[in-house]
């Protein structure tokens, strides 16, 4: 008896010892949100020196950095979770145009109520979520080639389909049939009206001085696309790192064979996170077709390459396995900070486009690195 607790003493020594061993820097540089970090650094600290007497950081400017990082952390968190399973979805820029439309034509057009045309949007778009999934599985096709596809169908589907019933690309007058919808709310109106208009009474946010909307408020609210996107990083957080589904993301996408004979169900992993990509380009379309009171056939054109740069500079890798729900998340932030930066710094709005190439290689560089690290290859 007193054998075994001095062998079971050394290996709690043992063990004890190897963690020593692992030092706090090769801790940090092994997480995937590090480049993320270390960028939303860099990237609040040039706007403050260069842009922080415009604007950008009184609460109105914040609100404009912050609606457009909550867009691209809507579809970062889909892109993410599938990443990490291995997976990519080339047709998300697609599914956005395609379910706006749908919302619109089906409320303003046909005449349906504006709820009942968000669910048909919604289920129709995760049902060709599931469909990718399913293809990619079925068939053993890579998901670049199958969801490139449907970035090609959906999209003309998208322009036939309005052309088809309203002769024009672009279908207005949402706004108009959404007044009073149980859930339309949901996408298209705002939280905390009254804190604001607190705040402005002491001062603290600005007011309109002139036009219809004198003495109000020039920040009303916090959008509900801001909350869904806070909503969706939470629960693809914890749903990542604090469940059993989460390690099988994991799993599916670090060794899809070896998962598989583990017994985690890869297959049915990865059409939900197709299916839950889709879900996530809905909800973006939904909050878009509810804040212009339209939707054009043309939305979304390259969202889906800007979902995976978020990803990517978050720290996921390409090969899938590895990444971060909180990572993805500043990548989107560092994104919308970017894009509204340089309007307010009066820089040419076109080279944002420079920034994301410039981004991705670095983030690719970095995350091969840490790859390297991580499995010891040289």
């Amino acid at each position: 008896m007193a054998t075994d607790d001095t062998s079971a003493k050394a290996i709690e020594e043992a063990k004890d010892e190897r963690l020593q061993k692992i030092s706090p820097l090769r801790k940090a540089l092994v997480r995937p949100e590090l480049g993320a970090i270390c960028g939303v650094i860099v990237v609040f600290g040039f706007f403050l020196a260069v842009a922080g007497s415009s604007g950008m950081f009184a609460p109105e400017g914040i609100m404009n950095w912050g609606v457009v990082s909550a867009q691209f952390a809507i579809i970062a968190v889909g892109a993410c979770l599938l990443m990490i399973a291995g997976e990519f979805d080339l047709s998300v820029g697609s599914m956005i145009g395609f379910s706006g439309i749908i919302i619109a034509l089906m409320s303003v057009t046909l005449g349906f109520p504006v709820w009942f045309a968000i669910l048909t949007a919604f289920v129709i778009a995760i049902t060709i979520g599931a469909l990718n999934g399913f293809l990619v599985i079925k068939t053993g096709l890579p998901s670049f080639i199958v969801t490139l596809a449907f970035l090609y169908i959906l999209r003309g589907l998208t322009i036939f389909i309005s052309i088809s019933t309203t002769r024009q690309t672009i279908i207005g007058g949402v706004r108009d049939v959404s007044e009073g919808d149980p859930i339309a709310w949901l996408f298209g109106g705002k939280i905390l009206k009254g804190l604001f208009v607190w705040l402005a009474d002491l001062g603290v946010i600005d007011k309109f001085v002139a036009g219809p909307r004198a003495g109000e408020p020039v920040v009303d609210g916090i959008p509900m696309l801001m909350v869904w996107a806070i909503a969706l990083i939470v629960f693809g957080h914890i749903l990542l790192t604090k469940t059993r589904f989460g390690n099988w993301i994991f799993a599916a996408g670090g060794d899809s064979v070896a998962a598989s004979n583990s017994g985690v169900p890869v297959q049915r992993v990865k059409i939900l996170m197709f299916m839950f990509t889709a879900f996530c380009a809905t909800v973006f379309a939904t909050c878009q077709v509810m804040e212009f009171g339209s939707a054009s056939a043309d939305r979304g054109v390259l969202k889906e390459f800007e979902a995976i740069i978020s990803v990517v500079i978050g720290g996921a890798l390409l090969t899938g396995g590895y990444g971060s729900v909180i990572g993805a998340a500043l990548g989107a932030l560092i994104f919308g900070v970017v894009q509204q930066g340089l309007f307010f710094a009066g820089v040419e709005s076109s080279l944002f486009r420079v920034f994301l190439g410039v981004i991705l290689l670095l983030a690719v560089i970095l995350n091969t690195y840490i790859r390297r690290m991580i499995t010891g290859e040289r």
